[in-house]
């Protein structure tokens, strides 16, 4: 045989040299979860070592996640239900606490990048990304108080606004929006192929988000379809999105290479909360290792396409690598 390729397998040193996908902290975005108050932290039980916390607490965690090589943060707040309305008021208010935070984080830590979430549902009263008329989600009735959500946070310094509510022409609006205020230099991540998955059930227990009534069918992405998910980067990238995300992770592996392939724009993914736990359940079990496992799933996204990766695993990734 004059072609043997596991010549190219072995020993470890020409392993890593020949290896086509690798892995780097610099990829990663690491989600925190804020809450208002003072020194707590609160864990969540379906999501294990993630926490709640309040800003002060927060800080010293950004601060070790810092020293641990850990540079992008996106931050999700929790919202107590006195604030909630129906349509989502207190995501801009001047008073909101996670404004009040984004602005703390950026002037103590001021190297690393923000990314922030806009959608209706954190803050809404009927727990939906957008605004609920008659029954109906209605899409252009939304899209101002999304651009009000966004220019807010702009406003606080947020580096990456991120639209998760998938409502058609919300990254256009946002993006006129921001421009018109003199927030040229903030990017946007799109949701772009943001599917209706049942994967996202740890996530809502975290933000106590999950919709009154109905699911989120008709805005999120049908998971039977791929090619749809073009026509979603496409309008994006027009719209003047920066970045395109395809969200969950793990089961659209598909979809993140369709999109890769066919757009010029970086391509992000998130490794969403359902795909965290059941990795540390199947561990927890004795099933799987969990080192292996996740350093796994990572590097199955990053080789699909994802050149940047939302990911709970970021942390035990840091670890690793130092």
């Amino acid at each position: 045989m004059r072609q043997r390729p596991r010549r190219n397998r072995k020993s470890f040193a020409i392993r890593e040299m020949v290896a086509e996908t690798n892995l780097k902290i610099e990829d990663l975005i690491y989600p925190l979860f804020l809450f208002d108050g003072k020194n707590q932290k609160k864990a969540i039980d379906s999501m294990p070592n993630c926490f709640r916390w309040t800003l002060d607490l927060m800080l010293k965690e950004i601060e070790n996640c810092g020293n641990l090589g850990i540079q992008n943060f996106v931050l999700f707040p929790a919202i107590n239900d006195q604030l909630k309305d129906k349509k989502a008021t207190y995501s801009y208010d001047p008073n909101n606490f996670y404004l009040k935070a984004i602005e703390t984080i950026k002037k103590k830590f001021p190297e690393f990048t923000l990314m922030s979430d806009v959608a209706m549902d954190p803050y809404s009263s009927d727990g939906h990304d957008g605004l609920l008329i008659n029954g109906e989600i209605n899409n252009d009735e939304s899209i101002p108080i999304l651009c009000e959500m966004a220019l807010a946070q702009a406003r606080a310094g947020i580096d990456i606004i991120g639209p998760s509510d998938m409502m058609d022409g919300r990254v256009g609006a946002i993006r006129d929006t921001l421009d018109e205020n003199n927030f040229t230099q903030t990017s946007i991540m799109s949701y772009t192929a943001k599917y209706a998955s049942a994967f996202y059930g740890p996530f809502r227990d975290a933000l106590d988000s999950e919709p009154k009534f109905g699911d989120k069918k008709t805005y999120q992405m049908d998971p039977r379809n791929k090619t749809e998910s073009l026509v979603e980067a496409e309008l994006d990238e027009l719209e003047g999105a920066d970045i395109l995300m395809v969200k969950p992770a793990l089961s659209y592996l598909d979809v993140i290479n369709t999109i890769k392939e066919n757009s010029n724009l970086p391509i992000s993914a998130y490794n969403v909360s359902g795909e965290y736990s059941m990795v540390h359940a199947a561990a927890s079990n004795g099933w799987l290792n969990y080192e292996d496992t996740f350093l796994e799933v990572l590097t199955s996204i990053k080789r699909a396409g994802a050149d940047i990766i939302l990911t709970y695993f970021a942390k035990d990734f840091a670890k690793l690598k130092n």
